[in-house]
This record gives C-alpha cells, sequence and structure tokens, in this order.
C-alpha cells in the first residue's frame, strides 16, 4: 500500500494534527486518502453513519481527507473507565472491560490480526493512508506486544515520519535519542523528522537543523510554529475536533505546508525518498 505513519518522539508532539494536515492536503490535490490508528485510548468518540464508536481524532483526520468515517480507520478504541480499567471497543462495538494487564496478554494476537485486516480493507478503497501512532514508540518495556507504532509501520510496510515538540525543551535529545533506541531495521523506515510548535524565528535554528541532519543522517523536513486552534491536539486532550469547521481545518494544513518539505513528504508517500 502506498502511505506513511506519522510517529511522535512523546505524547502531545502533534502527532495527531499532522495526520490531519497531510490527509487535508492530499484530499486537496484529488487524491483518495483515509487516516488510519490501530489502537487509541480516549473517553471521546463519536459514531459513523452506522452506528459504530471511533476516536475523535480519527473522525476529524477522516473529515481532513473528505471521506466518510469508517470503524476500520480505528479498529480499536479503550475508553478508559477507572480502576485502572478500560472499555475495549472493537471494529465501534463494545467488546468489554479489561485492565491493562489483562489486555496486554490476551488481546495481543487477535488485535494484530485486526489490525491487519482494518488495513487490508481500507487499502482496497483508497489510494493513501496516512497512519498514526501512539506515544513514543522506544517504550522499551511494551516493545515485544505494541500494536501502535512500528510494528504496525513493519504490518502495513510504510515509511515513518517522525515529529518532536521543541516547545518545551529537550528537542536534540528526544529526536538522538528516540532513533538511537529503535532497532536498526525500525529506523532506515524513519524518512523524515518534523520539529512541531516552534516559536520565534524559524531562520534561528539552522544551526539545530545542521546538527540534527549531520547527527541522524535524516533530513529535516520541517519546522513548523506553534499555530493556535481549537483543533485536537492530542487523543486523550481533544477540544472540539469533532465540531471544527471546514475553514479550521483548511488554516491548519495551510500553515503546516507552508513550513514543510511538501514535496519530500510526496516522495517518501510515493517511496521516492530513500
Amino acid at each position: 500500500m502506498k502511505g506513511l505513519m506519522v510517529q511522535g518522539t512523546a505524547s502531545s508532539v502533534g502527532k495527531s494534527l499532522v495526520c490531519t494536515a497531510i490527509c487535508r492536503l492530499l484530499a486537496n490535490e484529488g487524491k483518495q486518502v483515509a487516516p488510519f490508528k490501530s489502537q487509541n485510548m480516549s473517553s471521546l468518540s463519536i459514531r459513523t453513519e452506522e452506528g459504530l464508536e471511533i476516536s475523535v481524532s480519527q473522525s476529524l483526520q477522516a473529515r481532513a481527507a473528505k471521506t466518510p468515517y469508517r470503524a476500520e480507520m480505528n479498529p480499536i478504541l479503550l475508553k478508559p473507565a477507572g480502576n485502572m480499567e478500560s472499555n475495549i471497543i472493537i471494529l465501534g462495538e463494545k467488546l468489554n472491560k479489561m485492565n491493562g494487564m489483562h489486555y496486554r496478554e490476551q488481546f495481543f494476537e487477535e488485535g494484530q490480526l485486526l489490525i491487519k485486516n482494518s488495513l487490508k480493507k481500507l487499502s482496497t478503497s483508497y489510494e493513501y493512508l496516512i497512519l498514526e501512532g501512539a506515544g513514543s514508540p522506544v517504550e522499551v518495556n511494551l516493545r515485544d506486544r505494541e500494536l501502535v507504532n512500528m510494528r504496525i509501520a513493519d504490518l502495513a510496510d510504510v515509511p515513518v515520519l517522525l515529529v518532536a515538540n521543541i516547545e518545551y525543551g529537550g528537542v536534540f535529545a528526544s529526536i538522538v535519542g528516540t532513533l538511537a533506541l529503535l532497532p536498526e531495521a525500525q529506523r532506515a523506515r524513519v524518512k523524515g523528522i518534523i520539529i512541531n510548535k516552534f516559536r520565534g524565528d524559524t531562520s534561528l535554528f539552522q544551526d539545530g537543523i545542521d546538527f540534527i541532519e549531520s547527527f541522524t543522517g535524516i533530513d529535516v523536513i520541517g519546522i513548523v510554529p506553534y499555530f493556535p486552534n481549537e483543533l485536537e491536539e492530542e487523543d486523550g486532550e481533544a477540544k472540539n475536533g469533532g465540531n471544527a469547521s471546514e475553514e479550521q481545518i483548511d488554516e491548519w494544513a495551510n500553515h503546516f505546508k507552508k513550513h514543510v518539505k511538501w514535496e519530500k513528504i510526496i516522495s517518501v508517500l510515493n517511496g521516492v525518498q530513500k
């Protein structure tokens, strides 16, 4: 399939909104594109036309892609239920309630198959899939049974863009550390780095770009200035993404495109960027 996966150095770096922007920009170019997030933990959900439940962030991304949202776009939704338990929503329908340990032990194989089948269904209907990861791809204590980051990139066989948030500092360590902790084969999937939520004059960051590119060997393909809007920033902290206007989506997408190397992203999508 053609597509890419947006992963982050941590939670709240802006993965959801980067996916939203890419979906809208591709849709504006006349491409058939769909979002995908294998597993989402969020208390905020919305129902499809068929009455199936998915996360608000994937519904917003589908709206950005100008396509109806489907349960396959978010096959696993974990809705926190308190006492370290979550309601497990599978393809839009409630399965049962589990704590984290039981879910990790009992659902891994079934989850992989569910994700694989959802990707297959979407890939028959769309030209491009824009996948979103969750948290960080290098939580080493969770790596053996994760269903959200590099395992899914491997399953879909897509390249990865890595997003980092510079707003609170530590961006160099977060980028270099993330890449250093990835196994070599998975690190090779990372084809570009996007630095998000930059405040100030981006032209003054050239030394930072030079360091990242020389140290990691991976291109920095965007320095995106901070952009205040009412779209959701991250799964558990959504604002009003479900009610966002078309104008808000376009404003964000245009802002994103202005500050990234869009043609390089297209090259990554098409498998040209090595």
